[in-house]
């Protein structure tokens, strides 16, 4: 294969290329999710029982250390204060936001 045929095979692969990117539509821009938009609500263990009626402190607890719920600990150890994200507590308990 010659220089002529070698550059004969390649314009028509651009020819190609741009008659696929002029025929594709343009990809639709992602939207973010509503969770990256807005900040997480946190709560804490004495918040989430005064939230729904019928939840203890306890049973938030619990809920805390068998890993049903999202949660962060803020401070050190286990003394630190438990967080529980609202939405997570929720959607476990199946009440609507």
């Amino acid at each position: 294969m010659n220089l002529t045929e070698k550059q004969q095979i390649i314009s028509q692969i651009v020819l190609l290329l741009e008659q696929l990117i002029e025929t594709q539509p343009p990809e639709p821009v992602p939207k973010p999710q509503s969770s990256e938009t807005q900040p997480l609500e946190m709560l804490t263990v004495k918040e989430c029982a005064a939230l729904v009626n019928g939840l203890s402190e306890h049973t938030v607890r619990q809920l805390v250390a068998q890993d049903k719920v999202a949660y962060v600990r803020a401070g050190s150890g286990v003394r630190g204060k438990i967080l529980v994200i609202k939405t997570s507590l929720l959607k476990y308990l199946g009440v609507a936001d």
